[in-house]
């Protein structure tokens, strides 16, 4: 039985768009799977694995009958994007929970699974708290943010972002404890303040979906969830259960050296000296004497590498060891032309910010070369 006829990028961008959180094995076989499902002429795509949940339809007009059905994710994505670009494409549902896709003399018959089988996430009704951003905002957002997630740590709240609202600000925060990002914007709400923890996997996915663009996105603090809405998709995702670390109280706010940079040529000099870091501990050495600024790497086979900055900084000396990834990191991730860097003694954090802006923050500590 003919269910679908479409044009192959109609059905592929929108499955593009769920397949990011699906796992090849997983031990509920139908979590390897996608739900179709037509109603009207709108198809839509599903995917889960049962923490995150994505959903998107096609922003094409379809003919073909009303269905439901789950076949793999994976392997519909591949074959559709190995058919030509111009194909259209035929779907047809056999009785034997088998799906025929069909493409100019190319055919293919895949498994399906029961739809009604396939779990979808229980959703709160209630928002706790609802704003709007633009794509853009939110997207730029997290850029200044996500690069400092922990990654696999043992105290899994840091394994996440921390997303919080208070007033007519939205706060994004990200510590591995290592190093610290903040970044903030205004919203055109008045919100008690609340805040959750968004998981890894969830912050990753919906900044690949975010476009560069003015399209709003909505997005609801649920009891235990968060709901972002935006064009065709809806992504939910379960929020991380403990208590984020207080990120005011690591903001060092006395740091008395204090000088501007240009970002770009500050991170290309670190780019060269990290040539020549070493591989395992990834330090680099700043020193701070007036008017310059010294950036040394060595390693393990004694080669060192020198770059000298002119800054305008008129005090005391200072040699401070940093991992080179933690600066390289920032500086590649923010859009500003010029720093702000702010130091005290060679045991205490250092401070990066943007001139005149108090909408980032970023905290690295420093470690013994």
């Amino acid at each position: 039985m003919l269910i679908l006829q479409a044009e192959r990028d109609a059905l592929l961008k929108p499955l593009l768009a769920v397949t990011g959180i699906v796992e090849r094995r997983h031990t509920l076989p139908i979590l390897s799977n996608v739900l179709i499902e037509k109603k009207a002429d709108a198809v839509s795509f599903l995917a889960t694995d049962l923490e995150i949940q994505i959903t998107t339809a096609s922003p094409e007009d379809m003919a073909g009958e009303p269905f439901r059905l789950t076949t793999s994710a994976k392997k519909l994505q591949d074959i559709l994007r190995a058919i030509p670009g111009n194909a259209t494409v035929t779907l047809e549902q056999q009785d034997a929970g088998r799906l025929t896709l069909k493409a100019g003399k190319s055919r293919f018959n895949l498994q399906t699974l029961p739809a009604d089988d396939f779990p979808l996430l229980t959703v709160g009704s209630a928002a706790e708290a609802s704003f709007q951003l633009s794509q853009r905002d939110l997207k730029r957002l997290i850029a200044q943010v996500q690069y400092a997630m922990a990654v696999q740590d043992i105290r899994y709240y840091l394994n996440g972002l921390l997303l919080q609202t208070e007033g007519n600000q939205v706060r994004l925060v990200a510590t591995d404890g290592h190093r610290l990002a903040f970044a903030c914007a205004d919203i055109e709400a008045t919100l008690a303040k609340s805040e959750v923890i968004l998981p890894r996997k969830t912050i990753l996915e919906l900044y690949k979906l975010l476009q560069d663009s003015d399209e709003q996105i909505n997005i609801e603090l649920l009891s235990n969830q968060v709901r972002f809405s935006f064009g065709s998709t809806v992504i939910i995702s379960k929020v991380v259960d403990g208590k984020f670390p207080d990120y005011n109280r690591v903001i060092p706010l006395d740091n008395e050296k204090i000088f501007l940079i240009e970002r770009v040529t500050f991170l290309q000099a670190l780019q060269r000296a990290a040539i020549l870091a070493n591989e395992k501990f990834r330090g680099v050495r700043l020193v701070l004497k007036p008017g310059a600024m010294s950036i040394l790497c060595t390693n393990s086979e004694q080669e060192e590498a020198e770059e000298e900055l002119e800054i305008a900084f008129q005090g005391g000396e200072l040699e401070i060891g940093f991992n080179i990834n933690y600066l390289l990191d920032v500086l590649t991730n923010l859009p500003a032309d010029t720093l702000q860097l702010a130091f005290g003694d060679g045991t205490r954090s250092a401070l990066v910010t943007i001139p005149e802006n108090s909408n980032f923050k970023y905290i690295v500590m420093p470690m013994r070369i």
